[in-house]
């Protein structure tokens, strides 16, 4: 691929929806600089690349920088024309204090927009989620998509959900008074699946890689949206570019939603004997909530127990020509690599 002579900025490289921005920018031509929390994880990032089939790896450079201090940002943003601000604060289980997550992830999206602006950069692209969208609603809402937003005083959010919601808010509020010439652009993916690269991934994996090894005594009822990382990746790149995304929000999801014990099914009917410990039948919900007493992950879920989102791509596909892959290609390649790594 020719060199586009242009450096974009992702930060969060080690992450799995990063790890694929980086991917996507390197063969279409640009130059990459992404944050990583520790240098010590250079070579962990180049090896998951290679697995992507990266070969021009040497127009990479990186950056250790932290979402919670200052250390590093500024020289991270410096000469770029594109920041992909993919890095959010996960933890594995929740937080002691929901503060512990939502000021890091609203501290940190504020400290790249504003050294990004006094940097020159062109535009900003900010990973939000579904969770900034779906969540905290009193009202039934038929069809969920950009014009809606999660109300963090709502009912039932948890921290993750609160912070991205809120990191969301103060962008675009940052962008209205401070923003200058700078654009702004925000892709909120629901679950992503895809390919893993190594033992980096996103949460919604551990769905698929639980439903394999046989965690699952049954599928609890539960119905996620579904959208492949490399698809997500390419709307980030869409959002990047395309003079009809600034300002625009794109919600990230390749309709229709699935319930867990579907994707068991698909996993079976694909997957054969690999699949043998997937589920065949629903977990009663009297059980989670048992469950739910003594694990506050469960407990998280409960509200989300029976409940049927319906979310539209609409706006993605009309406006910046996205064409998702299918759901059912997605949770294979997922299987598969899974299975290739040794991670079920």
């Amino acid at each position: 691929m020719a060199d586009k002579g242009e450096l974009v900025l992702v930060t969060g490289g080690t992450g799995f929806i990063g790890l694929y921005c980086i991917l996507q920018c390197l063969a279409a031509g640009y130059h990459v600089r992404t944050t990583i929390r520790s240098l010590k994880r250079r070579k962990d990032v180049k090896e998951m690349l290679k697995e992507g089939e990266v070969t021009n790896i040497d127009r990479l450079t990186f950056v250790e920088a932290d979402l919670s201090k200052d250390d590093g940002w500024k020289e991270a943003v410096e000469g770029c024309t594109y920041v992909l601000h993919v890095a959010s604060p996960f933890p594995p289980a929740p937080p002691k204090h929901e503060d512990d997550l939502i000021i890091p992830a609203r501290e940190g999206t504020l400290r790249v927009l504003s050294l990004a602006r006094d940097a020159g950069v062109k535009r900003v692209v900010i990973t939000s989620s579904f969770g900034a969208i779906g969540y905290g609603h009193t009202k039934k809402i038929d069809v969920f998509n950009e014009q809606i937003w999660s109300d963090p005083n709502g009912p039932n959010l948890s921290a993750y959900l609160k912070s991205k919601t809120i990191a969301e808010r103060a962008a675009w509020d940052f962008m209205e008074k401070e923003g200058g010439a700078m654009e702004l652009s925000t892709v909120l993916p629901v679950g992503v699946f895809g390919p893993v690269l190594g033992p980096d991934f996103s949460i919604s994996i551990q769905i698929v890689q639980r439903l394999l090894n046989g965690s699952f005594p049954g599928a609890p009822d539960l119905n996620f949206g579904v959208v492949d990382v490399r698809d997500v990746a390419d709307l980030h790149l869409r959002a990047m570019t395309d003079p009809k995304a600034k300002g625009e929000r794109f919600l990230a999801v390749s309709p229709p939603t699935m319930t867990i014990l579907e994707m068991a099914q698909v996993l079976r009917e694909r997957m054969g004997k690999a699949a043998r410990k997937t589920p065949t039948r629903t977990l009663p919900t009297f059980v989670l909530r048992l469950m739910a007493i003594f694990d506050k992950t469960v407990a998280l879920i409960l509200p989300e127990l029976g409940d049927r989102k319906v979310m539209s791509n609409e706006k993605a596909t009309g406006v910046l020509g996205w064409q998702p892959r299918s759901k059912v290609d997605s949770l294979i390649a997922t299987a598969e690599s899974l299975i290739k790594y040794d991670l079920v």
